[in-house]
């Protein structure tokens, strides 16, 4: 016997197959929204219909509704600088220090090592496309984990050939550890602490 209708059960589904979502929290997630009044449902479906207008910028590849992110928009960002990202929750983090003011490119992930892998979902010819250009320095800031500073060292080897400044993020993030969970202070050390890659 089902304990839920279809459309109730079909959203525990949904909720449970997100990341860090198990079935007993998106149980009580349904259960929340189903206890919501018809406005706050409406305006909350609203939200997730809009998710179709987003996209990845046509520069970094960070999210954006436009061709371009507002970073990337923006006149006022330090232009000759880049800050290689794994993922849009990294550029976010690192955001949120106000201490970083130049451009970024958002990787798409990290290589994956497996016999199998071919490594096409990551952006590195777009990256080593925009490095023709003006920039002098490209951070890396992908997670210090054992991927993280494989794909590290993978792309400073490929932008050596251009003769610029390569640095890495410091290492006041832990061994181990997500950008995007680090506090602010963590971070703002960590890129006020690069060092030569």
């Amino acid at each position: 016997m089902a304990l839920y209708p279809k459309s109730f059960q079909s959203l525990i589904s949904h909720f449970s197959s997100l990341p860090s979502v198990g079935p007993k929290m998106a149980e009580r997630i349904v259960l929340y929204l189903f206890k919501q009044d018809t406005s706050k449902l409406e305006d909350f479906a609203a939200s997730f219909q809009k998710l179709k207008d987003l996209r990845s910028c046509t520069e970094c590849f960070h999210i954006t509704e436009d061709e371009l992110c507002a970073i990337c928009a923006d006149g006022k960002r330090e232009r000759s600088t880049i800050c290689l990202v794994e993922e849009p929750l990294d550029v976010i983090a690192i955001e949120r220090t106000g201490s970083y003011h130049g451009l970024y490119h958002v990787l798409g992930g990290v290589l994956e090592t497996s016999k199998n892998a071919t490594n096409n979902h990551l952006r590195i010819a777009e990256l080593l496309h925009r490095v023709e250009d003006e920039v002098e320095e490209v951070i890396l800031a992908t997670n210090p984990t054992t991927e993280g500073d494989l794909t590290a060292l993978y792309i400073k080897k490929k932008l050596e050939p251009y003769g610029i400044k390569i640095t890495r993020i410091g290492r006041g993030m832990s061994t181990g550890g997500d950008i995007e969970y680090a506090d602010e202070l963590t971070l703002r050390s960590a890129l006020d602490n690069r060092t030569q890659a």
